[in-house]
């Protein structure tokens, strides 16, 4: 799971115009979950057409009418046997009351502003939320509606391209959410290569990673020129990956191999766009992640270590000889499918910024009117910008935080990169707290955010001192301000990799 800004459309010239040879075919997607504004205001729109009340059709479908109310609001989905009651009630069938088309216009403009104040761009206006009902003129529903169509207008015109990668980044997290992280064709692959090259126990060697290359016929080569834009280069026609001599601290050896046969083994083509690039990205991480640590040893040992109590990321990235990040994300990839477990993870710049991030657990993430958190904020009061100020960088920092949603256990720790120190944190709500280790800490805090009065409003006696005062010379780095890179694999000097190709073939 790793997130960049690169500009929505790319080029596609020469790049691998061949299709590669796959054994496995692309993730598929999930299927769409039911619409319940749309249903409520439908189910309104035919009990008033009756004339019946809410206490009329509670009668006849033997629910009560507090939680038709909710139904009707778009705040609760009804269970299939209640839809089918509602349905022979209202003189339907269930095909017609499950239509995606609005009853009336009315309804329609309801729908639109009901989804308009739940959805994230009204959230970060922090206007109330206006009541739909009956009580709406059309005139005030259209002036809504259309304001915030005329809104929606204007940040997408002055949207760069790095707002629609914020745009594709929201997407792939949306999907990840859906399916808790797990992607159970990507770990069949895995086990099939695993088994195919006889491990079935321990840590991933290098020895056996190399292993798996060549039962996929590829020859490794490590080299001292690979082009500087690129952690590998795949020769398909040759059948060569090259690899550099050089150990970056930032990847592991067996992790950049194994995200290159990720590339070949789930069949990607070249990119369409940056969405289609940052999938192709994510979907070959956890297939590195799948082969590194695979999911019949790591549940087994998850599973122990729940039993026991003592759920510890550390722990994971030890018995597999891992990252710390590494071992975090596989945690987010199994903790929700095999252990019941509802988590979220944070990568966070020692600056305070988001730079990746996942949830399942209803954690109240900032994001931009798009829904995207990357390049958001951190609350200075949640673990992952705590743990910057702990002295003890040997051992994780865990802290329970008190939010406006919830409260949470996290447990973190830093690690330093080549762009700065990041700190990495797995939370999970309070109920789930009883199976970890660090659960005993009596570090806490509070979090109001997206209060501005949290952490992102200086305080009153500061402000009344220094407003107008102070002029910061800041300290953005140049890629924040600088125009996305063009290509399908944005970054990546097309020539500069086909030169080096080139020079290489013959040797």
């Amino acid at each position: 799971m790793h997130f960049f800004a690169y500009c929505q459309e790319m080029t596609n010239t020469g790049w691998n115009v061949n299709d590669a040879k796959a054994s496995g075919g692309k993730v598929a997607g999930t299927p769409d979950e039911l619409d319940i504004i749309s249903l409520g205001r439908r189910v309104r729109h035919l009990r008033k057409g009756l004339g019946m009340t809410l206490d009329d059709l509670s009668e006849k479908v033997g629910a009560a009418p507090s939680q038709l109310s909710l139904i009707e609001n778009g705040k609760r989905e009804p269970k299939l046997t209640l839809l089918q009651h509602l349905s022979g009630a209202l003189g339907v069938g269930l095909e017609q009351l499950l239509g995606a088309e609005p009853p009336s216009r009315r309804a329609a403009l309801e729908i639109e502003l009901e989804r308009a104040q739940r959805g994230p761009l009204y959230q970060s206006l922090g206007l109330p939320t206006v009541r739909v009902s009956s009580r709406l003129s059309m005139e005030i529903l259209e002036s809504l509606v259309g304001l915030q169509h005329e809104l929606e207008r204007r940040l997408d015109e002055q949207s760069a391209t790095p707002e629609e990668a914020r745009r594709a980044n929201n997407e792939l997290r949306q999907e990840m959410r859906e399916r808790n992280n797990y992607y159970p064709e990507i770990e069949r692959q895995a086990q099939d290569l695993l088994k195919a090259v006889g491990h079935d126990r321990g840590p991933l060697s290098h020895h056996v990673a190399a292993d798996v290359a060549e039962h996929l016929g590829f020859d490794l080569h490590y080299v001292g020129d690979l082009p500087h834009s690129t952690r590998s280069v795949t020769d398909l026609k040759n059948r060569r990956i090259y690899l550099t001599h050089g150990q970056r601290s930032d990847h592991d050896p067996r992790s950049v191999l194994l995200q290159a046969l990720g590339h070949y083994v789930l069949g990607h083509k070249t990119p369409r766009n940056y969405a289609d690039f940052l999938r192709q990205r994510v979907y070959t991480n956890y297939f590195a992640a799948s082969l590194l640590m695979p999911e019949r040893a790591t549940v087994d040992f998850l599973k122990e270590a729940k039993a026991a109590k003592e759920l510890a990321i550390e722990d994971i990235r030890d018995a597999f000889a891992v990252s710390y990040e590494t071992a975090a994300h596989r945690f987010t990839n199994l903790a929700t499918e095999h252990l019941g477990i509802t988590t979220h993870f944070q990568k966070v710049h020692e600056s305070g910024i988001f730079h990746k991030a996942y949830e399942n657990d209803g954690v109240n993430f900032p994001a931009d009117h798009t829904g995207a958190i990357e390049g958001q904020s951190a609350c200075r009061y949640w673990t992952s910008r705590a743990v910057f100020d702990v002295p003890d960088k040997f051992r994780a920092f865990n802290q329970y935080t008190d939010t406006v949603v919830g409260t949470f256990w996290c447990t973190a720790r830093t690690e330093r990169h080549s762009s700065g120190e990041y700190s990495l944190s797995i939370g999970v709500p309070y109920a789930h707290v009883k199976w970890f280790r660090g659960r005993e800490t009596t570090e806490r805090s509070q979090s109001n955010c997206p209060d501005p009065s949290c952490c992102r409003r200086p305080p009153a006696e500061l402000s009344a001192q220094w407003a107008g005062n102070a002029w910061p010379s800041t300290r953005a780095n140049s890629h924040l301000l600088a125009a996305m890179p063009q290509g399908a694999f944005p970054g990546v000097d097309e020539t500069e990799v086909y030169k080096f190709l080139a020079a290489h073939e013959g040797r």
